[in-house]
Formats: structure tokens, sequence, C-alpha cells
């Protein structure tokens, strides 16, 4: 009895296997298939996010070392070489003096990273109740599960946006960008008046703190006081303090003129019947789907509004911007940063 069910043993071990074997080495949907894959997907985002710190190196015309590339990538030398070495089998960069460049491949390669990165942080800006704080996170993920056609659809789904909510531009679909312009804070001296054009978003650590800080595109600063340690400076009525590397994080333009940074910022709750200011922008701690109503309405920076009519609550208030009138509540106009108050045709000067 025994020998008989040595051959059925034999053919289930046998079997066994085979299944094994196939569940191991089946073309495409195999587990060796799939580690391939995953390897292939890890080093093609390695490869892409080196290319985006090269861009932005050469962007922001500061000189590209190996040491700097690393610590970006959080990878060894070793691997960092392995990698260079790629890229340039690629023919996506070339070096000289021990620097790094992009060649036109290799920067039509990043830009089009670079779109699909900053795409979906304002999609994740304007269209989900996602943190600020974890916007960049998510993209950093994101941007490397679309194809060329995907983002252009999500592209056109928000509106084709020219800026993502850090205020840097979105490269065009034929990869083009506006010229790099500002300074960083850190370079900033006693007495200067500018205004926050761009808050860099990585390292994440970094951003998440001048976003504590209260810092945000648009907002006006005059710098009281700039030492080697550290950099003072006031900025809606309050006094703030950043050390070198955080102020080097944050991109500024000079503001010639009279000092107002140093004033509490207005809201657009302060705004009275009868008034007109120009809209400075929207808090960071103000997102989804009310802001992306607000901007779409022509809440943007620069643009005119006026208060012409309240209800008999106080709340909300009536608003015409753009030739439409529209209602915001207390707890919304708090969120919107104005400036030059005047008097409009619907009442009389403060």
């Amino acid at each position: 009895m025994e020998n008989y069910y040595y051959p059925i043993i034999s053919i289930s071990i046998f079997v066994l296997l085979l299944l094994f074997l196939c569940w191991l080495f089946w073309p495409q949907k195999g587990l060796w298939a799939k580690l391939k894959r995953l390897n292939t997907d890890s080093q093609r985002v390695l490869l892409e996010d080196a290319l985006k710190y090269l861009y932005d190196c050469e962007y922001k015309g500061s000189e590209c070392k190996p040491e700097n590339l690393s610590d970006n990538l959080g990878i060894s030398k070793e691997k960092l070489h392995k990698l260079l070495k790629r890229l340039q089998s690629l023919d996506l960069i070339s070096s000289a003096n021990g620097s790094y460049s992009l060649t036109e491949t290799g920067r039509s390669y990043a830009l089009r990273v670079i779109r699909m990165h900053r795409v979906w942080e304002r999609y994740l800006a304007d269209e989900t109740g996602l943190p600020h704080t974890e916007w960049h996170t998510q993209a950093d993920y994101l941007e490397h599960t679309l194809t060329g056609e995907d983002v252009e659809k999500l592209a056109a789904r928000i509106g084709n946006p020219a800026f993502d909510p850090h205020g840097d531009p979105i490269p065009s679909a034929t990869g083009e960008l506006p010229v790099h312009k500002g300074q960083p804070l850190s370079e900033l001296k006693e007495g200067d008046v500018a205004r926050i054009i761009h808050i860099e978003d990585e390292p994440v650590e970094i951003y998440q703190q001048l976003a504590a800080e209260g810092l945000y595109p648009g907002l006006q600063i005059y710098v009281l006081k700039s030492e080697k340690d550290r950099i003072t400076f006031a900025a809606d009525g309050e006094e703030r303090v950043l050390i070198p590397r955080f102020a080097e994080a944050v991109t500024v333009e000079i503001v010639v003129g009279e000092n107002v940074a140093s004033v509490k910022q207005e809201r657009l709750s302060s705004l009275k019947v009868g008034e007109k200011a120009e809209v400075v922008g929207i808090s960071l701690n103000f997102q989804g789907q009310q802001r992306r109503r607000l901007m779409d309405l022509g809440l943007v920076p620069g643009q005119r509004i006026s208060a012409i009519i309240q209800s008999a609550s106080g709340d909300p208030v009536g608003y015409r911007v753009m030739g439409t009138t529209i209602g915001i509540r207390r707890s919304q106009a708090d969120q919107i940063f104005i400036r030059n108050k005047e008097k409009d045709d619907y009442g009389s000067k403060k």
C-alpha cells in the first residue's frame, strides 16, 4: 500500500515545485518580474530626482557639486558615482571641472518632471483638504506616476495654472519657464524692504518651520538687523528671526518705497462698505475647494476688490471683484490679505 502512494507524493511535489517556479519566474506577473520592475522604478525615481536638482541649480545660477547632489538625494558616494555614470551614458548630463550640468535632453526631461510635480502641488492645494506641509511630499511621489498625457489632462482640469502654491512657476507644456528673479532673504541688509515671492519646499523640515512662522508668498518684510548668524525682520506687525540656513530658503524681491512691513497685515474682513483695496493673497491655512472657488472668482494677488453691501446680521458681506458681486463670510475674509485701502464709488474715504 505504501508503494502505491510514492508516485502520488512524487507527482504532488513536482506539481507544487512547478507552481512555485511559475509564481517566481512567470513573465510580467511573477515575483522576479515584479521585483525587477520595482528596482527599475526606484532607479528611475532616483534618476528623475537627480535631474530636478541639477535643473534647480542651473535655474538659480548655482554650481552643482557631487557632494551637494549626494546630500539632496540622501545616497552614498558609491551609489552617486553609479548614478552619475548612468546619467552620462544616457546623454542626460555632462561634467567639467568636477561640476555637472544638464544636456539639452536632460534639461527637457527635468522640465517634464518639474511640471508634473508643480501641477500636482497646485492640484493638492486647490482641490483637496491635504495640509500644506504635505503637498511637497505627496507630489514627490505622484510626479513619477503620470504620463505626459495624464499631466496635461490634470493641468487642464485645474485651469492650466502658471504657479504652484509655493510661488514657483510651472513649466509650460513646451518646457518654457520665466527667468529666475529675486534673491535669498539671507542676502538682505538692514533697512531693506522686500516681498516674499517664493518659499522653498524642501527639505520638508525647513519648509514646515517657515510655514509655522506664518511666512507665505506675497508677504512684505522689513529687515531690522542682518547678522552673520541670524537675520531679524518685521512681517505682518511681528518681529521674526531666522538663521541663515532657513533664510536661504525664502526668495524675495526688493520693494522700493514706504516701509509697511512692520504694520499688521490687513484682512479683507477689515474692509468697510464704501472702501476698496488690492488683494495680496490668501493664507496658507485656507485650502481646498473654498480656496479654489475664491481664486476662480478673482481673489488673486493684485486684483482690486470693493465692499459694497452688508447683510442684516453683518455676515456675509457682499464684495465686488472683476465686475461680479460675491458674498464672503467673515471666517473666509479673515484669511484674505489686502493692502492700499481707498475710497470706492460706493462710499466716502475712510
